[in-house]
């Protein structure tokens, strides 16, 4: 119900916001014409007092000068059902305040600022209609602060480098941070809440990075476009919601879902969407096998593909992805991706051949476009790549952008910038639009638009699998369950069993492999590894594997600190199956799950642990395996070793 409050022009006010719940307050307040908000739960502080506006180039800031008009209230309760993801249902239930603001000054622009207040999160947004004498501006600065008490804890990786978000976590303290820090940026407070900054429905601007201000306050840092500004708007335009999300623990933070419902429902039918598991021939060109580039050891042959089809069918695995078909990976790819051509084959891989094998064994094919961050060279070609895929019955695509910046208009450009979250949005839409599903490598982060476009299936966007071989440390899987999963899930490329690769060694365990597959959710998930290692050397394990979900009813997280471990139980849902992982850092852990989550009846429980002398360097494949029948009044002991983890299936009888 809609409520509207006249408040003939005033300049200073007070109000309190309250969730449904009434645990959590955003309090905003109008002083001297200028804004402020702050966040409390249970009355302690979380946020004190910051600050809100624009610098606008050419123009007076739009901060202060400000009387409120009128305010609109609303209470919103519904339940939403996803298409796939890992939960079915979100609870979108929120106190909504909306204030409308204009400046008592001679210009009088106007501007809405619209807060949702949810029972574990706080989002605002900003709303700029046409101005009386203006119909677009250009963002030179966003004021939104986040005045966090600086001895908080926070976990964090750095923007602006050349490897985008492809970084190990560091802790620090609020006020150590001296550059700017991607976001999802959690926080633990000094009075012991856990809190993560993020964003949620990006369009048309750039990503926001935390920094520190002159005042020691966190504020957004919007990635700027190469003229040095933040954004060109053509009005109207509302901005990103700005997402403050809060728990009591940090596991209970990873079940956070306000961001998907801060997001639009799709407006498309996408019933044709579905969820994936496949294999490919990436990580054999990763140890050297074969090669992204023709030669004798070319990997994408007609050839090899039609193998790795007929495994994929031996295996019970329902896609495979091929790289390097195309025209443009000879020499320094990095260098000469400008050239890439999208709907070129190499002479050896005949992809009309292959899209009708694979047609004729049920294999979903997954294309394959590696931009080098090259935009220009490869929006000439989007349409007819896509449409090229589409003619060859291919509904799915991997993206990359694997350059440390973005040709865009012959300039450099960050990848997520105005111009880089617009290109990518471009691709999605278009996909959508060709009944095409997309995994994006090198993407911009997730705000929630899945829910939008539920054929954007998967992203990269933290450092993966392809960094092992000493680049990856047991921690890195610990940490992302609390910082870069809370935007999304992950392409982790899990799966790998091959550990002890004199090229690629692993930091993990045999159990550990398995239990990514739990704990780092995907719409689009790959089983890495090469298929032999599966048939061949491990069998049983890939039973896991083959039958662990892409599609998910509930989350319930179990146990966990940041950085140190995690256990989650998900419910498949298309079954009455559970499945449960564990990982854990360089300490060995014992853990007590108790399993009275479970319905009434009995489950056949199998279950993958580390031995007791299993050791992420010394002894990885050190793996206990056992089946054993269970139910909701029992437990089980879990041993994790160091660097280890476990993944248990219970099948519901």
């Amino acid at each position: 119900m809609f409520k509207w409050a006249n408040l003939f022009g005033r300049n200073e006010v007070e109000r309190d916001i309250l969730s449904p719940n009434g645990r959590i307050k955003c309090h905003f307040q109008l002083k001297s014409g200028q804004l402020f908000y702050s966040v409390y739960k249970n009355d302690k502080i979380i946020i004190k007092p910051s600050n809100l506006g624009f610098l606008i180039c050419g123009e007076e800031p739009l901060q202060k000068h400000f009387k409120l008009i009128r305010e609109l209230k609303k209470k919103h309760a519904e339940t939403i059902e996803t298409m796939w993801g890992e939960d079915r249902f979100i609870e979108n239930n929120y106190t909504e305040s909306a204030f409308y603001l204009s400046e008592n000054k001679d210009d009088k622009r106007i501007m809405t600022l619209r807060f949702r207040i949810f029972d574990n999160a706080v989002s605002f947004r900003y709303e700029i209609p046409p101005q009386p004498k203006f119909s677009q501006i250009t963002i030179k600065d966003e004021l939104t602060e986040f005045n966090i008490e600086p001895n908080s804890l926070v976990w964090k990786i750095p923007a602006y480098q050349p490897d985008r978000y492809e970084y190990s976590y560091e802790r620090a303290l609020v006020h150590e941070l001296k550059n700017s820090v991607h976001t999802p940026l959690t926080i633990k407070t000094t009075n012991g809440y856990y809190i993560s900054i993020h964003e949620a429905a990006l369009y048309n601007y750039g990503s926001a990075t935390i920094k520190l201000n002159e005042q020691n306050h966190l504020k957004t840092d919007i990635t700027p476009l190469s003229d040095g500004t933040k954004a060109h708007i053509r009005l109207p335009f509302n901005t990103p919601w700005r997402l403050i999300m809060i728990a009591d623990s940090a596991t209970e933070l990873t079940t956070n879902r306000v961001m998907y419902a801060l997001n639009e429902a799709p407006t498309a039918d996408f019933s044709w969407v579905k969820t994936l598991k496949f294999i490919g021939i990436w990580w054999a060109m990763y140890v050297g096998e074969w090669t992204w580039a023709p030669g004798e050891r070319h990997g994408a042959t007609t050839e090899h593909a039609k193998e790795y089809i007929d495994a994929a069918v031996r295996l019970g695995i329902s896609g495979l992805l091929i790289e390097g078909w195309n025209e443009g990976w000879e020499g320094d790819w990095l260098e000469n991706g400008i050239h890439n051509k999208f709907t070129v084959t190499t002479d050896d891989f005949n992809l009309e051949e292959v899209a009708r094998y694979a047609d004729s064994k049920g294999i979903e094919l997954v294309g394959h476009h590696e931009t080098v961050g090259f935009i220009d060279n490869y929006e000439r070609q989007l349409e007819a790549s896509y449409d090229f895929y589409a003619l060859n019955h291919v509904h799915y695509i991997k993206s990359g952008y694997a350059g440390s910046m973005m040709l865009i208009n012959g300039r450099r450009e960050y990848h997520h910038s105005q111009l880089g979250v617009n290109h990518y949005q471009k691709t999605v839409e278009l996909a959508a639009k060709k009944k095409i599903c997309l995994d994006i490598h090198e993407p911009i982060k997730g705000t929630g638009i899945e829910r939008t476009w539920p054929n954007l299936l998967a992203r990269e966007g933290a450092r993966g699998q392809e960094y092992e071989g000493g680049a990856l440390s047991p921690s890195h899987a610990c940490f992302l369950p609390y910082t870069r999963l809370l935007s999304g899930g992950m392409d982790y490329t899990p799966g790998i069993l091959d550990l002890a690769n004199s090229v690629k060694r692993m930091s993990t365990t045999l159990a550990r492999q398995l239990a990514y597959f739990v704990t780092i959710y995907s719409g689009m998930t790959m089983a890495a590894d090469r298929p032999y290692i599966y048939e061949e050397r491990f069998p049983e394990e890939f039973e896991f594997i083959r039958n662990v979900p892409t599609n998910f009813e509930k989350t319930l997280p179990l146990a966990g600190e940041i950085g140190e471990y995690y256990v989650v139980a998900r419910l498949d849902r298309d079954s009455k199956d559970w499945y449960i992982g564990g990982v854990t850092d360089e300490i060995g852990r014992r853990i007590h799950l108790a399993l009275d989550f479970l319905e009434d009846g009995a489950y056949e429980a199998s279950i993958y642990t580390d031995s007791d002398d299993a050791h992420y360097r010394d002894n990885q494949f050190g793996i206990n395996k056992a089946r054993k029948h269970v139910g909701k009044n029992d437990s089980l002991d879990i041993y994790m070793a160091p660097g280890g983890g476990f993944a248990i299936r219970l099948k519901r009888l």
